[in-house]
């Protein structure tokens, strides 16, 4: 059965909703090259397809939107077991594309981001206009734990979060659940995910068309805005571990160094086990990742999307050409030893200049150079 399902849903006044369906439950729907290079082609049809008038894009399963991308994949092309040399260059252009379109895109796209929405995923649902969380969603970028850093335009969206607080999430992969989601931008809406049948067929049943003008955001935010009405009750008592804890956010961020910033959240002495498993993350994550973090979202800072993606696209493939990537992904996702080697024993021995070898592009002209002409 294929990785990506296409659907078309005819609605009552002659139009048409697309939906693209992840479709690798066994894997939490882990995004592969092969399901990256199905939809974008599908979303070019349907832009130019005068009888969509939106698009959802949801997943199999009940547990995983999207769990990130295919990085065992790439684990096997770095340490040959695959014999694919390029295969990194090539998954993270073709990948960085399809969330640049997302971006992109004039028609209106729900994601509905359910359950574990990770790296890969995080991608997927923040390039969309209508973003959508439900109480099962849990949110976050986690590539703190394999050697890597957040990326898929991370650099982007997190350095537009409260004061902080993108890098506070970086730097300890901490997980986001709806309300905070909503809270902090990285979300639109809270509706409960037995409300998933529901958003469908109100889509299918709504008025596209008035006095012959359509006005797809609008059908489609009326629509969310109904069922996220309909789901208030569910999410009345939900926490908000990342709203209550900001403002000690704020103040373990505003450090000098990030030596300084990793011993102060380290210091801190919490019953809070949200704070506890950050600090936790924080401590047996990659040295290398947490000092990339700080340097790449300060880079970004002021980078206009297509800039963020390619200085993405070649820190990734610089990352794909060192040690540490492939040993975390070995040790949490391969041998699940639970115990990766990693290249410095603490922030504090990390050389800049292998930061900066990282940090300098491979090519003299990126593959991405063309993006947003």
């Amino acid at each position: 059965m294929s990785s990506v399902l296409f659907n078309e849903h005819a609605t009552g006044d002659g139009h048409t909703i697309g939906e693209i369906v992840l479709n690798a439950e066994r894997s939490l729907n882990a995004l592969t090259l092969a399901m990256i290079d199905a939809i974008r082609p599908q979303l070019k049809a349907w832009q130019e397809d005068t009888r969509i008038v939106a698009v959802v894009l949801d997943s199999a399963g009940e547990k995983a939107f999207c769990a990130g991308g295919d990085v065992v994949s790439l684990y096997k092309s770095i340490t040959g077991e695959q014999n694919d040399p390029d295969f990194p260059e090539r998954f993270f252009t073709h990948e960085y594309r399809l969330d640049f379109e997302l971006h992109t895109y004039s028609k209106p796209i729900i994601c509905w981001g359910s359950g574990i929405v990770m790296g890969g995923g995080m991608g997927l649902l923040s390039a969309c206009s209508h973003r959508v969380v439900t109480e099962t969603s849990r949110l976050a970028m986690p590539e703190v734990t394999i050697g890597l850093y957040p990326d898929v335009g991370a650099s982007w969206f997190l350095n537009r979060l409260p004061v902080g607080t993108g890098r506070f999430l970086a730097m300890t992969g901490s997980p986001v659940n709806a309300l905070d989601a909503v809270h902090l931008g990285l979300a639109d809406r809270c509706i409960e995910s037995s409300q998933r049948e529901a958003l469908m067929h109100s889509l299918t049943q709504a008025r596209w068309q008035e006095s012959g003008t359509i006005d797809a955001h609008g059908v489609v935010n009326r629509t969310l805005r109904e069922l996220e009405q309909a789901s208030k009750s569910r999410f009345a008592e939900l926490d908000t571990p990342v709203l209550n804890a900001t403002p000690l956010i704020r103040e373990l961020m505003d450090h000098d160094t990030t030596e300084q910033t990793v011993a102060a959240v380290l210091a801190v002495e919490s019953d809070d086990s949200w704070f506890a498993r950050a600090q936790k993350t924080l401590a047996h994550g990659s040295p290398v990742s947490i000092t990339l973090i700080d340097e790449q979202l300060k880079r970004a800072r002021y980078m206009s999307l297509a800039e963020v993606f390619r200085a993405e696209l070649a820190l990734s493939v610089q990352c794909c050409r060192h040690r540490e990537f492939p040993e975390g992904v070995r040790a949490l996702l391969v041998d699940k030893d639970a115990s990766p080697a990693w290249a410095y024993p603490d922030v504090a021995s990390v050389e800049q200049g292998f930061i900066d070898e990282l940090l300098t592009s491979p090519w003299e002209q990126s593959p991405l150079a063309n993006l947003g002409e």
